[in-house]
């Protein structure tokens, strides 16, 4: 009655889509300067700042869309590992405050789309 694995990838591919586009929203509204600065300060040209808005405008709407969504997910991936080497890994190992790992969300992010690329997006999708 309730086995529904065409509805569970819908509302997986949603969630990971939606909020990692809600990230890439508030990048397109503040810019990417504080990415930029990440970036050169590790000798890299600090126009790949604006791959984000791959990453989190238009991978997330692949993947919500469940438009090349294998695709999308695997952008998401190379994105949140872009992410989490640039700005969190000093955190790799660190316990938040309330003692769950630093890197939650991140590994959410990171992982969940792991399993979209495996998962696909079922039947609930754009043709494509």
């Amino acid at each position: 009655m309730l086995e529904n694995a065409d509805l569970g990838k819908l509302i997986i591919r949603l969630t990971l889509g939606g909020l990692i586009l809600f990230h890439g929203i508030a990048k397109l509204l503040n810019g990417v300067g504080f990415i930029e600065g990440l970036l050169t300060s590790h000798g890299l040209p600090g126009f790949l700042a604006y791959g984000v808005f791959v990453g989190e405008l238009i991978a997330p709407l692949m993947v919500i869309l469940g438009y090349q969504t294998r695709i999308g997910a695997l952008l998401i991936v190379f994105n949140m590992l872009v992410a989490i080497v640039l700005v969190h890994t000093n955190e790799l190992l660190a316990l938040s405050s309330s003692g769950g790992w630093a890197l939650e969300l991140q590994g959410f992010f990171l992982f969940t789309a792991v399993a979209v690329m495996f998962l696909g997006p079922g039947r609930y999708k754009l043709k494509n």
